[in-house]
């Protein structure tokens, strides 16, 4: 089983690219909405928060579990990697953010580009200050140029359910402003939630800016993560006729099944019918 662990909803734009690429296997999924947004929180609970998160999942039976929240890959991955995976003997389960498969595909691009490449991220101010992003991509490309915006609103908003709304719309195009002005060439929409508002963000942007598909750059990493590990990937659930039939799907919530349920299957792009209460 491959758990996927967000802050709330958001982490579902990631677990539905991943039931795209690879729907044969068994998912579990975890939002911890009585908790989010993380953005705002202190590494340290931010840290403590993802660890029981991961916990749960390992308990259900995943054995890799995807950080599909930017906040808590980049506050929280490297520590619990260390606590829970790197002890010896420990080589049937991990745990995997979302930064360095996104670090990876800017690299891909950046070592083609014959001048400098300019890479602006966009995310919570948890991700933002924390600065993975740019030192992720700093050991991967050897020459570019690099800005970050916090979007602290926008979780909030796209959670209530005001993505389609013109005062999402006229806030994202404000956080947006300096950022097209810096004119880069890729931009990063370095929050799981952000997908939601993809077609936005790239008519703010124009034509002349990449902006990732950050859920499908985790997806098909995952798919060449199984690949390169037959040790895990034997061990993760799977449809009886392997590839083509869908495998098992769970859903589990913090804090009201109800709501998830309503609001996840927006997030999901398919109807969620059944939520448990971790």
């Amino acid at each position: 089983m491959i758990g996927v662990f967000d802050s709330g909803f958001g982490g579902l734009t990631v677990l539905s690219a991943l039931l795209a690429e690879l729907p044969e296997y068994d998912y579990v999924y975890l939002g911890d909405n009585a908790r989010a947004p993380y953005g705002g929180h202190s590494k340290e609970n931010i840290l403590k928060f993802t660890r029981a998160g991961v916990e749960f999942l390992f308990e259900k039976g995943a054995r890799v579990v995807i950080l599909a929240c930017n906040s808590a890959s980049a506050n929280a991955l490297r520590d619990l990697q260390g606590e829970m995976i790197r002890e010896p003997g420990v080589k049937d389960k991990n745990i995997l953010g979302v930064v360095v498969p996104i670090a990876e595909a800017i690299a891909e691009g950046a070592n083609g580009a014959s001048e400098t490449m300019r890479i602006a991220v966009i995310g919570t101010q948890a991700t933002v200050e924390s600065g993975v992003y740019e030192e992720e991509v700093r050991k991967r490309v050897g020459d570019f140029e690099f800005m970050q915006k916090a979007c602290p609103l926008l979780v909030p908003l796209i959670e209530e359910g005001w993505a389609r709304k013109m005062e999402t719309k006229r806030i994202l195009k404000s956080y947006l402003r300096e950022v097209k002005d810096w004119r880069p060439d890729v931009l990063v929409p370095a929050c799981t939630h952000y997908p939601i508002l993809q077609k936005e963000i790239e008519q703010v942007m124009g034509s002349g800016v990449r902006v990732l598909e950050t859920g499908a750059i985790v997806a098909a990493s995952l798919k060449n993560y199984l690949a390169k590990h037959p040790e895990i990937e034997g061990l993760l659930g799977r449809a009886a006729n392997g590839k083509g039939e869908a495998g098992k799907r769970e859903f589990y919530t913090t804090d009201s099944p109800e709501k998830f349920a309503e609001m996840g299957s927006v997030f999901l792009g398919q109807k969620i019918d059944k939520v448990g209460l971790a």
